[in-house]
């Protein structure tokens, strides 16, 4: 058997590393990103450091879910993170913000490969019963993370340079790339059939067009000819790809996998999760920031419990998938989802600190067995031949939901803070920016803080509101999932 030749401890650290390694980047760049800036001279780009990294990874998932299927997941997986090495590298030596975002795109290609074909390692050398408690601790990964990467990227800034935000992933990449390459054995892997080309050019331009048109949609002052353009190839693009996969012999995404209502309401609910995942994680720390006026080092904690919770959740994941359906799994965890989600919802202004930590308790437990249920009942679904392509359908589901929702919620914070300043005169939207950012809100007029903080609130009010339909929507779209397997294969 390929478990026992293979080192399960070695390879599973270095899954982790990985992991680890694609989940502290995003975070990492962030603290970086007013250095960087400064430095580069382009302020006026700098979402694009952050947004092509997403659209190049998002792009490379599924296309490296069939590869890993075509050629065995080892050799996939090296590729995939020499690339990201290199692309990190060329990303610390570039001198202007267009070489910075040229590089980020080839980091980004290279991150696509590590999420989905990790998960498909591990459905490998784990059997069923144990995979979803490794899950839930790789899923740990993103809360370590979370904590420790604005502490390594401030202290990183401090004392070196911001061009080691980049540098820093070469070691810790190659050491990834020597454990897989010595401890992680396949059996020898010939490609059945080949790489649908023209399929991959079709996906590939669906998403990108898709991604950026939501990208220029959340934008403050954006071209509804861009977004209009965009949509439309997104929908030519889409129908290509779909008739070219009905023909294609051996194609990039099965169709066969959209015919297994399950596997369709998993991933559906999944991207609905993750999209309000984001809208969790990312402006909760605004809140405790701009209204209540902690400290950003402080502030991050807010989120803290749930990145704990997340593990305990894919405990239960690995319980409940034993005893129950997919359809089961996932109205328990939604159920916890719903608590949170409306609770943070119903918040008034004056909520206290320690009570963000009992709600993103809740919603840690429901996030560990959401995503982790779904990733496995998706690799189970299927044939051993899919499953790198299952794999990595899930990881775009979520990838897309969080980039799609994040445009959605920008929209509803940038609409409701125009509104609210455009009723007081004494107010204008600069302020909001100095507001949300503790160190410069004290040289905000004190007597125009209270009303900045009402209108800072109503908009967070409002992007909770959507949290709420979106886990409405998810626990829709999985009561539409009539069939009941228990086991599959």
């Amino acid at each position: 058997m390929t478990a026992k030749k293979t080192n399960v401890t070695l390879v599973t650290i270095a899954i982790f590393v990985a992991t680890f390694l694609t989940a502290v980047e995003g975070t990492i760049v962030s603290t970086a990103m007013p250095t960087i800036v400064g430095d580069l001279h382009g302020v006026n780009l700098m979402n694009w450091i952050v947004s092509i990294y997403l659209l190049t990874n998002a792009v490379a998932t599924p296309i490296y879910g069939k590869l890993a299927d075509l050629f065995g997941r080892k050799r996939i997986f090296m590729i995939g993170i020499m690339i990201f090495i290199v692309g990190s590298g060329l990303s610390g030596t570039a001198n202007s913000m267009q070489t910075l975002i040229g590089w980020r795109a080839l980091q980004g290609i290279g991150a696509g490969c590590i999420m989905p074909v990790a998960n498909t390692i591990i459905a490998d050398i784990y059997p069923f019963e144990k995979r979803a408690r490794v899950m839930g601790f790789n899923g740990a990964a993103w809360g370590i993370a979370a904590i420790i990467a604005p502490l390594l990227g401030g202290f990183i800034v401090d004392q070196l340079t911001w061009h080691w935000v980049f540098f820093i992933n070469i070691p810790i990449g190659l050491l990834t790339v020597i454990l897989i390459a010595l401890y992680l054995h396949e059996e020898p892997h010939t490609a059945v059939g080949k790489i649908d080309y023209l399929g991959s050019l079709w996906l590939t331009l669906t998403l990108l067009s898709l991604m950026y048109g939501f990208q220029v949609l959340g934008e403050a002052n954006f071209a509804w000819q861009t977004v209009i353009i965009c949509f439309a190839i997104t929908i030519v693009a889409l129908i290509l790809f779909i008739n070219r996969e009905k023909r294609a012999p051996d194609p990039i995404i099965s169709l066969k996998l959209f015919k297994n209502r399950t596997f369709v309401t998993q991933n559906l609910a999944t991207m609905l999760v993750s999209g309000f995942l984001i809208g969790f994680e990312v402006y909760l720390p605004t809140w405790t920031q701009g209204i209540l006026g902690l400290p950003a080092s402080l502030a991050g904690f807010a989120v803290t419990p749930s990145s704990i919770m997340w593990i305990f959740g894919s405990f239960l994941a690995g319980k409940f998938i034993l005893k129950l359906t997919p359809k089961q799994t996932l109205m328990i965890s939604l159920g916890f989802l719903l608590v949170g989600s409306a609770w943070l919802a119903l918040l008034p202004q004056t909520t206290p600190f320690w009570l963000f930590f009992v709600i993103a308790t809740i919603l840690g437990i429901g996030f560990g067995i959401t995503i982790t249920s779904t990733t496995v009942t998706s690799q189970r679904l299927v044939a051993a031949k899919d499953m790198g392509v299952a794999t990595s359908f899930n990881t775009l589901a979520r990838t897309l939901g969080q980039t799609l929702m994040m445009s959605i919620f920008g929209i509803i914070m940038n609409g409701t803070m125009n509104r609210g300043v455009a009723q007081n005169p004494q107010l204008n939207i600069g302020m909001m920016n100095k507001l949300i950012n503790p160190q410069t809100a004290s040289s905000l007029p004190a007597k125009l803080i209270p009303v900045l903080r009402t209108i800072l609130y109503q908009a967070l009010h409002n992007i909770y509101i959507a949290g709420v339909i979106l886990i409405l929507l998810a626990i829709f779209v999985n009561s539409l999932d009539y069939s009941h397997p228990k086991k599959v294969h």
